[in-house]
């Protein structure tokens, strides 16, 4: 192939999860590491992706916020497997808290689906979240059983959906919870789990001061997607759970720190 036809490859790989491996690349198109790690030098010189352990992830500013909307349309199928298998985690009778984001509401389907979902306890400051918990509540009322606790935070609305500032780190200051389930913008085992919003990475904070074992479930397209501000360092990350293995590098990250690696089949 020529160079632009492999770059071209590259650049639409990238757009369609974004980001790729270097080894996927070598694999598909069956040419040599070196030859995959010019391209890509090529390609961040241009300003098209940017360099990653590993790979190459999509060109953007660190402070760029994708709506809600335009999210939850990326990766369904990996998302839903993502939640079904943190969903697994919950045990009758826990309490737990979900960040905003569109994985967490794919693990927010799956909770209202367990057959312990009545006795749980959820504190959410997802706008969606708290609405798909609260109709299946309702559902559960209207058949006999004893609804689920769910708690909504306060605070000011990001175009993610979901309530973070002073008010939400207020609500959340001197609850305790099981367990806290995190999405993120991306992560890096450098910088742990990050958000382009600022408020929403203190909102975030607080979750995890609330929760027993913190649990990451992000698809493999978070994987060295920088966002303006760190906000759970992976040393803290209790298990993380996705749909793909990820490179060497971090699986050596995760398994250093002591977070238990679950990928959903």
């Amino acid at each position: 192939m020529l160079a632009h036809q492999r770059q071209e490859h590259i650049l639409e790989r990238v757009a369609a999860t974004g980001g790729v491996r270097v080894a996927d690349v070598v694999e598909e198109l069956g040419i040599s590491e070196m030859t995959v790690r010019r391209d890509i030098t090529e390609l961040v010189s241009q300003g098209r992706v940017e360099r990653v352990h590993g790979g190459a992830v999509a060109a953007g500013a660190t402070s760029l916020e994708p709506r809600f909307q335009a999210k939850s349309t990326l990766h369904p199928e990996a998302k839903r497997r993502i939640g079904a298998e943190a969903a697994r985690l919950v045990r009758p009778g826990d309490s737990l808290a979900l960040s905003g984001g569109t994985t967490t509401l794919a693990l927010t389907q799956a909770l209202t689906e367990l057959d312990h979902f009545p006795t749980l306890t959820v504190i959410t400051n997802s706008l969606p979240a708290a609405q798909l918990l609260f109709d299946a509540a309702d559902a559960s009322r209207a058949q006999g059983h004893r609804p689920p606790s769910i708690i909504l935070t306060g605070g000011e609305r990001t175009p993610s959906n979901a309530l973070v500032g002073p008010v939400a780190v207020d609500s959340l200051r001197t609850l305790r919870v099981e367990w806290v389930f995190l999405g993120a913008h991306g992560f890096t085992p450098e910088a742990g789990l990050m958000t382009p919003n600022l408020m929403e990475a203190s909102t975030n904070q607080a979750l995890v001061a609330t929760g027993r074992n913190v649990v990451a479930a992000i698809d493999a397209s978070k994987w060295g997607v920088l966002g303006l501000r760190s906000f759970c360092p992976t040393r803290d990350i209790g298990v993380l759970v996705t749909e793909a293995e990820p490179d060497a590098g971090t699986t050596t990250a995760l398994d250093e720190s002591g977070a238990a690696l679950r990928i959903a089949p």
